[in-house]
């Protein structure tokens, strides 16, 4: 008698990104968020929101978000050493923390990326540094 646990896993079953293991959302999330920083210190808008959802896209102020690239210290400033925190699922997303530092600012941020499908592609719902 097979049990759940026993099925294979099928595209549909993965259309919900809960449903991955820690090692499967690694494999995109950290990628991602290695993008997401290298985008950021750079000042490159349209890389840094490249894997955005359409509706987080579609609802950021470009020229809010170019103000904070031109004006923000930390946002230019963030080391490529970071480190992973943890994760939270949630409904059809999972939040994955991350540990921040700066190249020019002493202290320690949280960073943080909401991760779920959209189109049948991982996508970006929400991402931030407290």
């Amino acid at each position: 008698m097979n049990s759940a646990a026993d099925a294979p896993v099928t595209p549909e079953a993965t259309k919900n990104i809960i449903n991955l293991t820690d090692e499967e959302i690694f494999a995109v999330a950290h990628p991602m968020w290695r993008d997401l920083i290298t985008s950021s210190n750079e000042g490159d808008y349209g890389k840094f929101v490249r894997k955005f959802s359409y509706n987080l896209t579609f609802g950021l102020n470009e020229v809010q978000v170019g103000n904070q690239f031109a004006k923000s210290e930390l946002t230019r400033s963030l080391s490529e050493d970071w480190d992973y925190l943890g994760m939270i699922r949630r409904g059809e997303h999972v939040t994955v923390l991350y540990r921040v530092r700066s190249t020019k600012k002493e202290g320690e941020w949280l960073g943080r990326m909401v991760l779920g499908y959209e189109d049948g592609e991982v996508r970006i719902f929400g991402a931030s540094i407290f």
